[in-house]
């Protein structure tokens, strides 16, 4: 899988598949908690040799050829966050220990901006860069960072 790439989409298409409007369409595919069992479908159909996670518990959401786990996230206006998603909600704490198991878990994540549906940037984030970026304070208190500053700063620093 390329570092960087993007997703497209026909809105018309899906809009007439599903018999719905393109902005029904543009609602549901840019709501993160929706969009993401098809982005995970969708990146494993086009990289031969990915799997998907036997179940939606299985602590990462795609597997690569070389057995490397990779959780799949969403880049929504709010933000992105590399907590474990246990940690995300209403009521929920982030918790350190927890986090640095999310990520020893992981080789990374794949960031997929859907804000700019039905055109989505995809950013593969091997996970010493999100270690890195905690050690020197670029995530929020909760690993979490706002769209902006992902994609003005963090985007930029991914290193391979």
């Amino acid at each position: 899988m390329k570092s960087r790439f993007q997703l497209h989409w026909d809105e018309k298409e899906l809009a007439r598949a599903f018999k719905v409007t393109p902005a029904d369409v543009r609602e549901y595919l840019t709501d993160g908690r929706r969009v993401s069992f098809i982005i995970e479908r969708r990146l494993m159909w086009e990289h031969p040799g990915w799997t998907l996670a036997p179940s939606e518990g299985a602590g990462y959401d795609l597997m690569d050829p070389a057995g490397g786990k990779w959780e799949v996230r969403s880049v929504t206006r709010q933000g992105v966050y590399f907590n474990p998603s246990n940690q995300v909600g209403s009521g929920r704490a982030f918790d350190e220990a927890g986090f640095q198991a999310k990520l020893a878990g992981v080789k990374g994540f794949i960031l997929s901006d859907i804000v700019g549906f039905p055109l989505v940037d995809v950013f593969v984030v091997p996970v010493a860069n999100v270690l890195r970026w905690h050690g020197a304070g670029k995530l929020g208190a909760n690993a979490k960072v706002s769209r902006a500053k992902f994609l003005e700063d963090l985007a930029r620093d991914i290193r391979d």
